[in-house]
């Protein structure tokens, strides 16, 4: 069983909260409180509108996770372009996580990242710009 807040239920029937409130208080509406708010059951909604109430659809996330590995990469230089994408990103919004893998006998370095398609891009831009340097 499903319950709302007070805040919920206007949301979902486009009224201000304390409109819904007054109709809890009224006995229009049919409410539980449970301390100092008001739970409204989604059958109660649904008989009070005469509608079914279809579920909030979850935001859609797409992420995208990529291994960019670079070769031939000595222990300086790795130092130098670790230091400098993890420091462009530093302040950056939340949204793409990056971590460094460095291989010193294979002379690789791996690049981790994780996270939404538009920072995960600027990830790849930053990334090429640095090693073409």
């Amino acid at each position: 069983m499903q319950d709302y807040t007070v805040g919920q239920a206007a949301d979902l029937l486009g009224l201000h909260v304390k409109t819904v409130r007054n109709y809890v208080r009224d006995g229009r509406l049919k409410a539980v409180k449970i301390g100092k708010q008001y739970r409204i059951a989604r059958e109660d909604l649904e008989a009070f509108t005469g509608r079914t109430l279809s579920p909030p659809v979850p935001a859609r996330q797409v992420e995208a996770s990529s291994i960019v590995r670079i070769d031939g990469i000595d222990r300086l230089q790795m130092d130098r372009l670790s230091t400098m994408l993890l420091g462009a990103l530093v302040g950056r919004p939340n949204g793409v996580r990056v971590e460094l893998v460095y291989d010193e006998e294979r002379a690789n370095l791996k690049i981790i990242i994780l996270g939404d398609l538009e920072m995960s891009a600027q990830v790849f831009r930053l990334v090429e710009a640095l090693v073409r340097e």
